[in-house]
């Protein structure tokens, strides 16, 4: 997916985030369940509970304002989780008020309570499985998703084609003699091309469109939306972005790379793995065409293989 949800983050930075929010999950639960105790068996507050900015005191605000905001400050979600966290706790510190008053906390009260305590784990979660999406799904070389949860995320696809909601295109891109840059500037170059190029194509595509790396220098692009008009629009001007990409070997010498496309559409009447296929077979029948260009899939690309 070419949407980041933690920009600028590497693969270490966010196994640690994700260790550190299981933790800080782990601490809030306690917090809760102590809460709970609290509550029903009339006890003493925890200090922390009732002091001013309550929601900075306890282990998970001190997490969430201090080591959790350095690691997961620019996820979407950060300002949502924040916000049910302070109104949670507000609402802990008026529920603690109205036990020491009265002995006992009013419904309305509580279910607001409730509310924002399940919309805070909600954002924490949501931000938890991106998390992991981005640890164990994503290629470190290349940061484009890997094949893990490829089919899945093509299927989702072609049941809105099914339905009717949109098109939506294939395309399987390859780089053109790249067996040449391994043998001739060693591997690390070929591994500068593969990050160099993916962050390029990455960079050109819209947030919604999907990004895999498929194996070796093959990539399949998903574009929901699209026709094959509009994709091969897209996929002709990455093309010339990569074309025009200039790379430097260790021994100073300058060189290009190229790269073949095939294209075809997620058609609702075959499985996803045939419409991949197709993609692929119009990616080699570029190849056979001179490389460096652009092919739509035809029936008889498939007679003829």
């Amino acid at each position: 997916m070419v949407f980041m949800p933690f920009p600028g983050m590497s693969q270490d930075d966010m196994r640690k985030a994700l260790s550190e929010l299981d933790q800080a999950l782990f601490n809030h639960q306690q917090w809760s369940e102590e809460l709970n105790r609290t509550l029903i068996c009339a006890l003493p507050p925890d200090e922390r509970d009732v002091a001013d900015e309550s929601y900075r005191h306890c282990r998970f605000g001190q997490w969430l304002y201090g080591a959790g905001a350095a690691l997961i400050s620019k996820h979407p979600s950060f300002k949502e989780i924040v916000d049910a966290h302070e109104r949670m706790h507000q609402l802990t510190t008026d529920m603690l008020a109205a036990m020491a008053t009265h002995g006992k906390v009013p419904l309305d009260l509580y279910e607001r309570f409730m509310n924002s305590l399940n919309q805070m784990r909600l954002e924490i979660l949501t931000a938890k499985r991106e998390l992991e999406d981005s640890v164990y799904n994503i290629d470190p070389l290349s940061g484009a998703a890997n094949r893990a949860g490829m089919l899945t995320r093509l299927r989702e696809q072609q049941a809105l084609v099914k339905r009717g909601i949109h098109s939506c295109a294939l395309a399987m891109m390859d780089f053109d003699n790249f067996k040449r840059v391994n043998d001739v500037y060693g591997h690390a170059s070929g591994d500068e091309v593969i990050a160099k190029v993916a962050k390029l194509v990455m960079s050109g595509m819209r947030p919604y469109d999907l990004f895999f790396r498929y194996g070796g220098e093959e990539f399949l692009i998903c574009e929901p939306g699209a026709n094959l008009e509009e994709a091969h629009a897209l996929l002709e001007r990455l093309r010339a972005d990569i074309e025009a990409l200039q790379f430097t070997a260790s021994d100073g010498q300058s060189y290009q790379i190229t790269a073949s496309f095939g294209l075809a559409l997620l058609d609702p009447d075959i499985s996803v793995e045939q419409a991949i296929e197709r993609a692929d077979k119009a990616m080699y029948a570029a190849k056979k065409a001179g490389r460096n260009r652009v092919e739509v899939w035809e029936p008889s690309m498939s007679a003829a293989a």
